[in-house]
Parts: structure tokens; sequence; C-alpha cells
């Protein structure tokens, strides 16, 4: 195909691949096509060819999967935002296909066999359930979301995985080009508006919109203040659920020693905290600041637990005891084998991982096994409906 070339195919769709598309294949080579289910026939635009391999939107459907609906988002799909790239598949039919997606990249990265579906998370209702968003904003001032993989935005707001209102007003404001605009609905039911950016030179200015800078977020009868611009769960019900799934995989007893790594604002370690009590141990550890005083100030009255602001590799280097169980929820690019291997070298009997991108938890379960862990239990969780997106944990013990 040469560069500029229009290439349009009829296609029959196989079985889902990660990162949200089909496989297909035309003349023996192999095309992802995104927009497509498995088992269509559609019409395709070839929007990528990398050699070997092809990327492919399906601009038509001639004969659809008897999966397929309306789609529960208008601005997603084809020329449109890239945010609910699943939105025309039934709620049941996505959490097959995320599971056939994680069971794949576990047997191709991770050498093991697992054979589930997605499960839904909290009322398992797939419009609405996403609390925070950043929106970002074009030449003109408009805010808004990204077209898949393009710096281009889609002006119109009605993203279904927001809850009515959380945008209102937004559209008709002229921001900063180049600004980020963050929006939190947080537990009290406040909307929070803050801007940051545009960046002038290496500095970037943060301003209150509306609400606050901070959102209340409460897990249980414990209550966080997040910077809007910080990191917290999307899905309104994630931090309740993981939270509660921790404390019961940790399996602690009093006295215990517990590593919360990659530990955001110390969600999971109030959770330990319950399990090693006043005369255990809790470290949380990560790299941002504003995490680490977040922590801080929601975890004051636990004296067992330490918050470190630092790499995990470093901070794991600096630990005088080896832990009962470790915690980790690292970032999508996954923990990597250096810290696989320095859990597996300070003997950590158990360790509770989290993955929210199905190849890079996949090459770390493999890096466990590497390490002598076997897979005691394994779930799956469809934290973002109408994406392709999956949150994955798993208990490894040795």
């Amino acid at each position: 195909m040469s560069q500029g070339d229009t290439v349009e195919l009829e296609l029959t769709t196989g079985a889902a691949a990660n990162g949200g598309s089909c496989v297909a294949r035309h003349d023996g080579r192999v095309v992802f096509v995104r927009y497509a289910l498995p088992g269509e026939v559609v019409r395709a635009r070839v929007t990528g060819d990398r050699g070997s391999y092809w990327h492919a939107e399906a601009i038509e459907v001639l004969q659809p999967s008897p999966d397929r609906v309306a789609s529960q988002c208008r601005i997603a799909g084809v020329g449109g935002a890239g945010c609910c790239d699943l939105a025309f598949a039934t709620p049941e039919a996505a959490r097959v296909l995320k599971g056939q997606v994680v069971a794949n990249q576990l047997a191709r990265l991770g050498d093991f066999h697992w054979d589930g579906v997605a499960e839904p998370l909290g009322d398992g209702v797939a419009r609405g359930w996403r609390t925070r968003v950043r929106l970002d904003t074009t030449d003109a001032g408009l805010v808004g979301f990204h077209r898949y993989h393009s710096s281009e935005l889609v002006t119109d707001l009605e993203c279904a995985q927001l809850p009515p209102g959380m945008l209102d007003g937004l559209a008709d404001v002229t921001w900063a080009p180049g600004a980020h605009v963050h929006v939190a609905v947080d537990d009290d039911g406040d909307r929070h508006v803050v801007q940051s950016g545009p960046r002038s030179g290496r500095k970037v200015s943060t301003r209150v919109i509306e609400g606050n800078y901070e959102a209340v977020q409460r897990v249980g009868d414990r209550v966080w203040r997040i910077p809007v611009t910080a990191f917290w769960q999307a899905h309104r019900d994630a931090a309740r659920v993981y939270s509660g799934l921790i404390g019961q995989w940790a399996q602690l007893d009093t006295g215990m020693t517990a590593w919360d790594l990659y530990g955001g604002s110390g969600v999971f370690a109030a959770a330990l905290a319950e399990g090693v009590g006043e005369s255990g141990q809790v470290v949380t550890v990560d790299t941002s600041r504003g995490s680490s005083r977040a922590a801080h100030a929601a975890l004051a009255d636990l004296t067992c637990v330490s918050v470190v602001t630092d790499s995990v590799r470093r901070a794991l280097s600096a630990q005088p005891r080896r832990a009962d169980v470790a915690v980790l929820d690292p970032p999508r690019a996954g923990a990597g084998r250096e810290v696989i291997e320095q859990l597996a070298t300070a003997e950590v009997p158990r360790v509770i991982h989290i993955g929210c991108e199905a190849a890079s938890f996949a090459r770390d379960i493999g890096l466990y096994r590497k390490q002598g862990y076997d897979v005691e239990q394994l779930r799956v969780f469809d934290s973002f409906p109408l994406t392709h997106h999956v949150e994955c944990v798993a208990i490894l013990t040795r």
C-alpha cells in the first residue's frame, strides 16, 4: 500500500485482539479491524500499514454479529471520539470478549491457562460510571475528547461513560488553548473543575474554576481529599471493590508486615492496616508527592503505616524486613522484571498483583512464574464499560 492510498476491503473478522480490534486476514496478511465484533463481515478502510500487518476500521457492517447493538455512545466510532470503542456490543458480549483477550495474553506471554469472563464491577451498569475525566483544548479554546490516536478533538461532550450533568456548561466557556480541563464529581456529589496549563517554559499553572482543588473520596468510613488533577480510580465502585478484595486476599494477622507498592493515596494501605493491627507494619510507596500528601492526611491515625515517596525499586532495596504480603498496582506498563525479581529475592510469600493492561499483566504473571510463584486465584473486572479496557487481579504464592 503506497502512502496516501485509500484501501477498502471486505473482511470476515475473527477473534478479538488486545487493544480493541478484531483479527482478520487479507491475502495472507493480518488486518486488525477496529469497531468490529468476531464473526462479522465488514467493509473496512485501511488506516495504517505496518508491513507484515495492517490496521483498519469497519466503515460498514455487511453481516452483523448477534451481539451488535446500536452504539450507546453517540460521539464514539469511526471519525468520532476514541472514548467508547466497544459501545456497539452488548455488555454481556463485551465481558466475554474481554475475558478471551486476557486468556489469550496469559497463554502467550504468561505461559498460564485461564478460562473466564470479565466480571461486572459494582452494579454493572455500562453508562455513567466515570467520576473523573480530563479534557483537552483546541486552538479556538473549546474543550473536547481526542479522536483515536489523534491530536484532533471532538468537541461534542456527550460521552456515555459520564453521568448526566458532569460536563454541563463547559462547552460554553472559551478556554486557554493548550490547557487541560480536569473534572471530578466526588463522593459528596459535588463537581470540581480545575484547569492546568497551558505550560509556560517549565511552569504549569493550575487554576480552580469550580468547586475545590481537592475532591472528597470515601472508602468505608475513611475520607480522602484527592487533587482533581491526581489519580483516583475512574469507576465509581472501583476503589471500594478493590479495597475489599485486597483486605480478603491478603490474609494478614496481627503483627505482620505488608507492602503497598505503587500505592497512590494509600487506599489499599488502609485495608492492609486493618489486618496487621497496631503491632504490624504497612509501607506504602509511590513516586507522586501529591498522592503521598493525600496518604499522609488520610492515614494519619494509623501508626502502623509508613508513607514513602520514592520509586518502588529503591524503596524495596531499603526495606529492613521481609513482607508477609505485597500488593502491587503498577501503571499500564506493569511492574517489570527488576521489581518482580526484588520481591522474589526478598522471599515475599504472597503477592497480590493488579494490572489495567492485559499484555503487561500477562507478561508480569509470566515473570512471577519464572521466579517460582504459582497463581492461586485470578479475576478480571469490566472496570471500564463500553471500552476494551479491563482490570486484572491475581494472587501469587510460593
